[in-house]
């Protein structure tokens, strides 16, 4: 069987750790699959406030919304490891992008590399284009396109 492939960014632009929780692994002894997603979603969280993104309810008038995840598990991670997650942008399209995650452990042990795949949803819950107000949050070598301007 194929297994995911993820293309990683050319620069993680952010990283935080966490430690595994005795709470986060499952009867078989490691961080179980439903975990590891909390801990991303928890790292993506961090990785949006570190942007400045206070609420991801209201960007700009627009709604940030998860689409979709992908996940490929590397290694296991047990109970008081501290795992480093690192976190970048990828696949920016008129209406959202993908956050790209690289988890390790130990000296560089590769965990779990991950996508959350997002977009923006008006207050109609129609998909909305990026909105200026995210892209200012951006570091400017973070930026897909110069603010003013949206892809056709």
């Amino acid at each position: 069987m194929a297994r995911v492939q993820l293309e990683l960014p050319e620069k993680f632009f952010y990283s935080t750790t966490m430690q595994v929780r005795f709470t986060d692994v499952n009867p078989s002894g490691h961080v179980g699959n439903d975990q590891m997603i909390s801990l991303l979603s928890s790292a993506r969280y961090s990785f949006f406030q570190y942007l400045g993104l206070e609420d991801t309810n209201d960007v700009g008038g627009c709604t940030l919304v998860v689409t979709d995840l992908v996940t490929s598990y590397r290694a296991e991670s047990f109970a008081e490891e501290t795992l480093r997650f690192e976190l970048g942008l990828t696949d920016f399209n008129k209406y959202g992008a993908d956050v790209i995650f690289r988890v390790t452990k130990d000296i560089n042990t590769l965990v779990t590399l991950a996508k959350t795949g997002f977009v923006f949803l008006d207050s109609n819950k129609k998909v909305c284009p990026v909105p200026e107000a995210f892209l200012k949050l951006l570091p400017k070598d973070m930026r897909p396109w110069p603010l003013g301007q949206t892809p056709t």
